[in-house]
């Protein structure tokens, strides 16, 4: 039996409608508007199509889309002092620095510069150390994105084998922490693991984010595995693929995202939700050791 798609389209749309319902009820509460600020250094092309994307789900469910553009010839002194401006207005719930950044800034530096209360991205560097400690107020959303589709898809977790293949700091790795706390048992493979269909044959989940068109094939997935596809690959023709050999893959698994189509509308929705997340968290009367996780419950 094929397995079951996994529609990203449709769960990312019911992300955005709660998104949409908090964020009336935030202004409904306070009178005001949740914020995104995106800072773009440059004119890249995918850039610029990824903030215009961006803009639009904000538009959709509420949130004010601010946007500081500046130019190539920035210093990297320019943009953090942005950012810093950007702290420290009020009226931003949420800062994201659209990566990548011109050649010669320091990425790492940048993003960190974002204060973490308002770190959408879940990037910085406060965030990760709580998510490893179990959780964060802000998480990065690809990773939770695709923990949101495997729990909406109704694929059992705790105790499941997982295996992640990729150990990026954006995916792999906040990824495998995730899934640790949903009770999974899980294995980061790469580049240079050896024998890597062995590990991905015996996993029930499978996550893979390297970025390698239709590396996983038919005979590395275990029967009934749920398999989830970061990967997105543009081909010599022009189509896109993903990781994972998805016609093959598809008559063996239980379920399966397809690319496009399944994790990819997930981060822009997870996005969403950090935002009114950040939002509410800065309006919090619940208090806890670290920050984590006060919400004004009477606007939920």
């Amino acid at each position: 039996m094929a397995a079951r798609i996994i529609d990203g389209k449709e769960i990312a749309r019911e992300v955005r409608a709660e998104v949409k319902a908090r964020a009336h009820a935030f202004r409904e509460a306070y009178g005001e508007t949740p914020a995104l600020a995106v800072v773009l250094v440059g004119e890249d092309p995918a850039s610029q199509i990824y903030v215009a994307n961006k803009q639009k789900a904000c538009g959709w469910v509420g949130i004010r889309s601010v946007t500081v553009r500046l130019p190539e010839t920035a210093t990297e002194d320019e943009v953090l002092s942005e950012i810093a401006r950007l702290n420290a207005d009020e009226s931003i719930s949420g800062i994201l620095v659209q990566l990548p950044l011109p050649r010669g800034m320091n990425s790492d530096r940048v993003t960190a510069s974002v204060a973490p209360e308002k770190d959408v991205d879940g990037f910085h560097p406060i965030n990760a150390g709580r998510l490893l400690r179990g959780r964060a107020p802000l998480e990065p959303c690809t990773p939770a994105g695709c923990v949101r589709l495997l729990k909406e898809a109704g694929v059992p977790l705790a105790g499941a084998n997982a295996v992640v293949v990729g150990r990026s700091n954006i995916v792999g790795k906040p990824l495998a922490m995730m899934l640790l706390r949903e009770n999974c048992t899980v294995t980061i493979c790469h580049s240079r693991t050896e024998n890597l269909a062995d590990f991905v044959r015996r996993a029930d989940i499978v996550v893979s984010a390297v970025g390698h068109p239709r590396m996983i094939t038919a005979g590395m997935v275990k029967p009934g595995a749920a398999v989830i596809d970061v990967g997105i690959n543009r081909l010599p023709d022009g189509t896109l693929t993903g990781d994972v050999d998805f016609e093959g893959v598809r008559e063996v698994a239980g379920w399966i995202t397809p690319v496009p189509g399944g994790v990819g509308p997930m981060t822009i929705a997870m996005l969403l939700k950090n935002t009114m997340d950040a939002t509410e968290n800065a309006r919090s009367t619940i208090g806890t050791t670290d920050g984590v996780n006060g919400v004004d419950r009477k606007i939920r």
